[in-house]
């Protein structure tokens, strides 16, 4: 397969990136591409500041969550496109990606001209 470096390198992120949304949450069973984070654990009675931190804590694990979600998702779309041989291909233009961007980011879905787009694709 042309691209068998990619594949062997998107399936170690996605399991290194899989390990660490367990550590935040957990998989939604009806939605294949959803996480959700877990709430944090009430130890009974709370003061203020106890309180505070718990939302703060919160608030950085569900945006953590959701970064480490979107870089999941992106992933198993590469390995699909591996095998669909549609991998490498820009979802923009249609051009073949740089090898030297899939290298550095073998999820890309766009080449180096349309890098600034990708984030107003489709999820």
């Amino acid at each position: 397969m042309l691209h068998e470096h990619h594949k062997k390198a998107l399936t170690a992120m996605l399991a290194e990136v899989t390990e660490e949304l367990k550590t935040l949450g957990t998989h939604n069973p009806d939605n294949e591409s959803d996480w959700v984070a877990t709430p944090p654990v009430a130890t009974g009675e709370a003061d203020t500041n106890d309180v505070a931190d718990s939302a703060e804590e919160w608030g950085e694990k569900t945006a953590t969550l959701a970064l480490l979600e979107t870089k999941w998702n992106d992933i198993r779309r590469a390995l699909g496109k591996i095998d669909a041989h549609t991998y490498g291909v820009c979802e923009i233009s249609g051009e073949q990606i740089e090898e030297e961007r899939l290298l550095a980011n073998p999820s890309a879905r766009t080449c180096m001209l349309h890098r600034e787009d990708e984030a107003t694709l489709p999820k």
